[in-house]
């Protein structure tokens, strides 16, 4: 279920009201414990996390016209998301939080490459995401993605 929301304001205004806190708390955690250089806006239909173009220029190879995609959240029809490239894109970030997430959550993972889904809005680990927030910087990220690009 795709946002069609042009703005993160007019984003969370639509949601469902029993995912408006759930939501508010997770993107406050993301944007209190994010690097600097990252900004948010809206993409995809979700609120997203990227390296705006002022910072890397060449942007998202699939659509060079866009910022550098990062992280984002979603309140899909049945779960909460929230989409991880970092964790998609790096193995030993991955391992980490899959190793972490027990220690924070009685609820088992559910999760794809780079989707993390919760499908209570209690299960979200606010902790663990706050320090996943904060595990890559900007320039890490730009590497990361560049490395990934030439394989």
């Amino acid at each position: 279920m795709q946002s069609k929301a042009t703005t993160v304001e007019q984003y969370l205004e639509e949601l469902p009201e029993e995912r408006k806190s759930a939501i508010g708390k997770l993107r406050a955690t993301v944007r209190e414990n994010l690097p600097d250089g990252f900004s948010e806006g809206i993409a995809y239909g979700m609120i997203t996390y990227c390296v705006p173009h002022s910072i890397y220029p060449d942007g998202y190879h699939c659509n060079p016209k866009l910022p550098l995609p990062f992280m984002s959240i979603a309140s899909q029809k049945n779960f909460i998301a929230l989409h991880h490239i970092g964790i998609y894109a790096n193995q030993k970030l991955l391992d980490w939080f899959v190793g972490e997430y027990p220690k924070h959550s009685k609820w088992k993972l559910d999760m794809g490459k780079g989707c993390i889904r919760f499908k209570k809005p209690e299960a979200i680990p606010f902790e663990l995401i706050a320090e996943l927030s904060r595990k890559i910087s900007v320039q890490d990220w730009i590497s990361i993605y560049e490395n990934n690009l030439k394989r």
